[in-house]
């Protein structure tokens, strides 16, 4: 396994303890601000390897089909896990949330039945684009969770967490517009491959 897939397996790796330590302090009642800042170490290890693993796959041509179909993945299980953490504490709506994991869920099955044809379908420019307002949307989420979990807002007036709170609706909301224009991209030419 190639240096770029290992960081993929990485991310992967990550994820699931990011979950465990979002919840920490909600199964126990303390840990908040050690959970922030593991949190962000969590965060910020797996966003710099999802950019690190396709920077060097394609700089010292170390891309395969597995990393094609593996990198994706990896991506949908990050994010996707940063989401479930904001929808678990009221921050996320579920409907949101909703669209966002059925379209991932279909863009799976629909890169699945295609590699079974020996079609690997990569990333797009709109996939790329969906990723990132993905990736603004969980730093953003993490933001304003760690300004509840450092108490920061209470010495603030009010109307900034309504503001902040807003904001975020902003970025979630462009995630989940991001999300269904990019899948109907993917949709298209997967069907003209069929």
């Amino acid at each position: 396994m190639n240096l770029p897939n290992k960081l993929t397996v990485l991310r992967i790796f990550l994820t699931p303890i990011f979950l465990l330590v979002f919840f920490l302090p909600v199964w126990t009642g303390s840990f908040g601000q050690i959970s922030i800042i593991l949190l962000w170490i969590l965060l910020i290890v797996i966003e710099v390897s999802d950019v690190m693993d396709g920077h060097i796959a394609r700089k010292t041509s170390q891309v395969t089909d597995l990393g094609k179909v593996m990198d994706p993945f990896a991506d949908v299980m990050s994010r996707m896990t940063y989401f479930l953490c904001f929808v678990g504490i009221g921050l996320m709506p579920v409907w949101i949330f909703a669209i966002l994991i059925y379209r991932e869920l279909a863009i799976s099955f629909l890169r699945l039945h295609m590699y079974r044809k020996g079609i690997v379908v990569a990333a797009s420019l709109w996939g790329k684009l969906k990723a990132v307002t993905y990736a603004v949307s969980g730093i953003s989420g993490l933001l304003f969770v760690s300004m509840q979990r450092f108490d920061l807002f209470s010495r603030l007036p009010a109307v900034v967490e309504v503001l902040c709170g807003n904001f975020l609706l902003i970025f979630f909301i462009l995630s989940a517009i991001s999300s269904v224009a990019s899948f109907l991209t993917y949709l298209v030419p997967i069907l003209k491959k069929r």
